[in-house]
């Protein structure tokens, strides 16, 4: 596979993840999780130097302009998201996947909760959904892992 095409891919997920908050989907309650978000966290935790530092910026811009939040609220998290995890980098020598997998919980709860007093008046009674869409999003983390590790290995290997 070509370089350019090669550290085009996992943006081009990351886009893909967010794009799927466009589909029309017909739901009682909104549970439905940042997919970008996750796939964005997924790759900086499973293939460290896919992304650039600055690459949740322009990503998370993207994610602000298919998802209908508040500009620049996704450009703030996502930067903020890639900074905490470079500094829990810092201080862990090895992480294993339960690791990740806790690291992402920690920053999809902070995320979806902030996001929540940027995008909604504090007044608003909807903190059992949210608890419920966080558990749905951390949950899905592991799939998104898997597609990471998968598209990983397929890189490796051309």
């Amino acid at each position: 596979m070509p370089a350019g095409r090669s550290r085009a891919i996992p943006w081009a997920t990351v886009m893909a993840g967010s794009l799927i908050t466009i589909i029309p989907v017909v739901a009682t309650i909104p549970l439905l999780p940042p997919f970008g978000f996750v796939m964005l966290l997924a790759w900086r935790l499973l293939a460290r130097f896919a992304f650039k530092p600055w690459a949740a910026a322009p990503l998370g811009f993207f994610d602000d302009l298919v998802s209908g939040q508040p500009l620049g609220s996704a450009v703030l998290m996502w930067s903020l998201a890639f900074v905490a995890i470079d500094m829990i980098e810092q201080r862990l020598a090895f992480r294993d996947y339960w690791q990740d997998w806790l690291i992402a919980g920690g920053l999809i709860a902070a995320c979806i909760l902030v996001g929540r007093f940027i995008a909604v008046p504090v007044g608003a009674h909807v903190d059992t959904i949210l608890i419920a869409q966080i558990a749905v999003t951390i949950l899905m983390f592991p799939l998104a892992a898997r597609i990471v590790a998968a598209i990983q290995n397929k890189r490796g290997a051309e």
